[in-house]
């Protein structure tokens, strides 16, 4: 069986801002898949994010762009090893610039099937969820 990848495609406000924050996190740019209007942010080996610029975004649909700014439109979690991930990923983030989102409903759901979550938001408002699942699984 072939080994899958996933590539999130994300419109970007400025490039190099987001750039930054994504490697402030620990993430690492791939050079071979950047230029001036993306950037392939690497990770781990099945998982990219491709930062677009909102313009180079514009060019995959005849939809409007939306402004993640205003309007959710996705979250994107990410299973880590454990709950200290979890809360060194979105420490990173913040201080990276990112900002924490903090839903007590959510929260309340996840500690009973022992799930343990955050919710922070890259500088252009695109909703990140680092979780551990403990010994639950999908």
């Amino acid at each position: 069986m072939t080994s899958r990848m996933i590539f999130l495609n994300l419109p970007v406000a400025e490039l190099n801002r987001s750039k930054s924050f994504y490697e402030a996190l620990g993430w690492k740019v791939n050079q071979e898949f950047s230029d001036d209007a993306a950037a392939c942010i690497v990770i781990d080996d099945n998982i990219c994010v491709m930062l677009l610029t909102r313009q180079f975004f514009a060019t995959f649909s005849k939809r409007q762009v939306a402004d993640t700014a205003e309007k959710i439109s996705a979250t994107y979690g990410l299973a880590l090893s454990s709950a200290a991930e979890v809360d060194a990923l979105t420490a990173a983030a913040l201080a990276a610039g990112g900002t924490e989102e903090i839903s007590e409903d959510k929260r309340s759901q996840e500690e009973k099937v022992g799930m343990y979550s955050r919710s922070f938001l890259d500088p252009d408002g695109h909703q990140w969820e680092p979780f551990w699942m403990g010994h639950a699984g999908c």
